[in-house]
């Protein structure tokens, strides 16, 4: 426990007034004309109320008579008295026994302090003032002590209330998260998983049928067979979101994260494809920011995916290098394989050959429209990157994206 948190911590109260009570009541035997010739009595006195506030930090209700009988000892003693430290000390004793002690020992207590005193007083000179004086004082000490113990319970039921309030609307949200996430997912896997299954389906019965004609046209049976490993994929994919929403797998087998840690699987796909592509990785790809890492792997995957869309003869490099301020992904062809026909059906994704410019039979480029480039270009930016996407010198084109991770991300 903190030093400020222990000095805060109401079971220091009888220790802290055991020691200023003893110290009081000398204090008072020795400076008070009164009660000086009487110093060793009250010492005695002064030592019998610290001992019951020692007793009062493990028995409160029993310290605080103990402290009250005080009185009759430094009577019998032969002193006069109470005095004001004693005065002070009950005021103390019976507060603490109201807040420390159980309600029916505490008001038990107070009862017996009030006759002890009242007792000893009526001995000693009589029904008198102080007769009533007493109970006057004692009484309103103890309920302080009561309300003190009372308000600190009801602090704590309050407490106790507004953390179970907390907890009760952040399962109402949290509710509403997960019905939201179940409607999108439904959405998703009704209609648009749905549908590029159907896609998927109608394009491997289409490349079925066309099988003797593509039999003599291998690249574009490649691209046929492009098209329905990546509906399937889109599928898998669609299907994993969808297990996500859902917060649960499904009846679906799981399906691997996108992550630049499976970046070989990714180019050994395409290179069974049919593409010349070889990869280059330097530094741990593990335990990166997982939005970062999956914006990185998509940056590669549609860069890839263009190169083989748009120059599937291109002979193709794809370097990863993981430094400590920064990922960066390198996808370079030499553009081997474009043609007009190509760029013209390019949708401006970031491949060889495609990513805005693609090369004409004669090498130069040629410009084309599409939002693929500028896709990349917000998947960089979003985690304050940048991308350089441009033609080579020698022909061919390059896809440059940097991420940095001297940022924090959630």
């Amino acid at each position: 426990m903190p030093t400020a948190a222990r000095l805060r911590d109401p079971r220091l109260v009888p220790w802290a007034a055991a020691v200023a009570m003893g110290l009081l009541g000398l204090n008072e035997a020795w400076f008070d004309p009164e009660f000086h010739p009487h110093f060793g009595q009250l010492a005695l006195a002064s030592a019998w109320i610290s001992a019951g506030f020692v007793v009062a930090t493990r028995w409160p209700c029993v310290g605080a008579v103990v402290v009250g009988c005080f009185y009759p000892f430094s009577t019998l003693l032969g002193a006069p008295g109470p005095g004001g430290t004693g005065l002070i000390s009950m005021l103390i004793a019976v507060a603490w026994a109201g807040y420390a002690g159980a309600p029916a020992r505490s008001r038990a207590a107070v009862a017996a302090c009030i006759a002890v005193f009242v007792v000893t007083d009526a001995v000693q000179h009589g029904i008198t003032w102080d007769s009533i004086f007493f109970p006057a004082i004692f009484v309103p000490a103890w309920w302080t002590g009561t309300l003190v113990r009372r308000e600190q319970q009801r602090s704590r039921q309050l407490a106790a209330m507004a953390a179970e309030i907390d907890a009760q609307r952040e399962a109402t949200a949290h509710a509403a998260v997960v019905e939201e996430r179940a409607r999108i997912a439904r959405e998703v896997h009704d209609s648009v998983a749905h549908s590029v299954s159907v896609m998927t389906l109608q394009i491997g019965g289409l490349r079925r049928q066309l099988d003797d004609v593509l039999r003599d046209r291998p690249a574009e049976r490649e691209v046929m067979l492009g098209l329905e490993r990546l509906g399937r994929q889109s599928v898998e994919e669609l299907r994993a979101t969808v297990g996500i929403l859902r917060g649960a797998d499904g009846d679906h087998a799981p399906v691997a994260p996108a992550s630049l840690a499976r970046a070989s699987e990714l180019v050994a796909d395409v290179r069974a494809a049919g593409l010349d592509v070889s990869l280059e990785v330097s530094g741990d790809l593990g335990e990166l920011p997982r939005a970062l890492d999956v914006a990185a792997y998509r940056v590669l995957q549609e860069a890839l995916t263009n190169v083989l869309r748009h120059a599937p003869q291109a002979s193709t490099s794809v370097r990863i290098d993981r430094q400590d301020k920064g990922i960066r992904v390198v996808v370079t062809d030499d553009g081997r394989g474009a043609t007009v026909a190509a760029a013209a059906s390019h949708d401006g994704g970031a491949g060889a050959g495609g990513a805005g410019l693609s090369p004409a039979v004669d090498g130069s480029p040629v410009a084309v429209g599409g939002n693929g480039l500028v896709g990349l270009r917000e998947r960089t930016t979003m985690f304050g990157g940048s991308l350089d996407a441009g033609p080579r010198p020698g022909g061919g084109f390059t896809v440059d994206a940097r991420f940095p991770l001297d940022r924090r991300w959630s």
